[in-house]
């Protein structure tokens, strides 16, 4: 039997409106990137931004738009760490149904763990095989930010990640260290609400998927939905967000895991339908 996790609020007046106006605003800001790149952080966050807007107004990813949104996201993720892992000339990044010249600036502190991740789950998401070889090909000590940002749980989770898609030895170590150094009373740095609703859930899943747990993988993905959910609506401010909108990390496990196979058993709007079944790919060049 399928769980069904609804998801919460509901799309506002004028919410196709500011979609829209996003997805002008971003493109606009991926044309200067040409030019300079020095913001490319921010135009990375402005396409997250839009996909989340694109979702909640279109929850099962059903419009074109909503995947070309993702596609952008995506690449952008991408193509940040693509001009911060050189320092001289330039790269050939695809963004946004466009082939564009970047120039290299070398390591910035916005290419850190977090944003990897963020670009990871993406490439996932999205299909992209190649891009997510090249994210894992990064060496974790690029991806480091300075002491005190992030707990080395998240260094761990990225080594393990790293580990799995190049097929490196070490995987059931890295990913126990990973689960032991996620442990509140080990990770210090992390708000504990956000470490236990939204950031160790995608490792518990990962656990789960690399088991091959058929019989556990649904019910450890309702349990990452309802945490999600209740982090996102512990007060008025996180409910009116939409970065709560689509649950990445979650999303990403459970396209691998639907890609693998492994029955879903949970359908909900934090989980994209055409996103999940990988509906659109194929529709356009990426």
């Amino acid at each position: 039997m399928t769980v069904i996790v609804a998801r919460h609020g509901a799309p506002r007046p004028g919410a196709e409106q500011f979609a829209e106006r996003l997805s002008e605003h971003l493109a606009q800001e991926i044309d200067g990137l040409e030019q300079s790149v020095d913001m490319i952080d921010s135009t990375f966050s402005t396409a997250v931004l839009t996909l989340h807007a694109r979702c909640v107004v279109d929850p099962r990813a059903a419009a074109v738009e909503t995947w070309e949104a993702a596609v952008t996201a995506m690449q952008l993720g991408s193509a940040l760490f693509a001009v911060t892992g050189a320092s001289e000339g330039s790269v050939e990044c695809r963004i946004n149904r466009k082939m564009r010249t970047l120039p290299a600036i070398g390591r910035q502190s916005s290419a850190d763990a977090g944003n990897w991740l963020t670009a990871f789950w993406l490439a996932v998401v999205c299909r992209e095989r190649e891009r997510m070889t090249q994210l894992c090909e990064i060496p974790l000590e690029r991806l480091r930010a300075p002491e005190g940002q992030y707990d080395e749980y998240v260094y761990h989770w990225v080594d393990t990640l790293q580990t799995y898609w190049l097929r490196r030895p070490g995987l059931v170590e890295k990913l126990t260290t990973a689960i032991q150094a996620s442990d509140p009373s080990v990770a210090r740095v992390t708000p504990r609400d956000m470490l236990q609703g939204l950031l160790y859930p995608p490792i518990n899943l990962f656990y789960h998927f690399v088991r091959r747990d058929e019989s556990g993988f649904g019910p450890a993905l309702e349990e990452a939905l309802k945490l999600h959910k209740a982090y996102w609506t512990l007060d008025e401010d996180r409910a009116a967000d939409i970065d709560g909108t689509v649950a990445l990390g979650p999303l990403a496990m459970a396209c691998l895991a639907y890609d693998g196979e492994i029955p879903i058993g949970v359908e909900s709007e934090y989980l994209p339908k055409h996103l999940l079944q990988h509906g659109w790919l194929g529709e356009f060049p990426t």
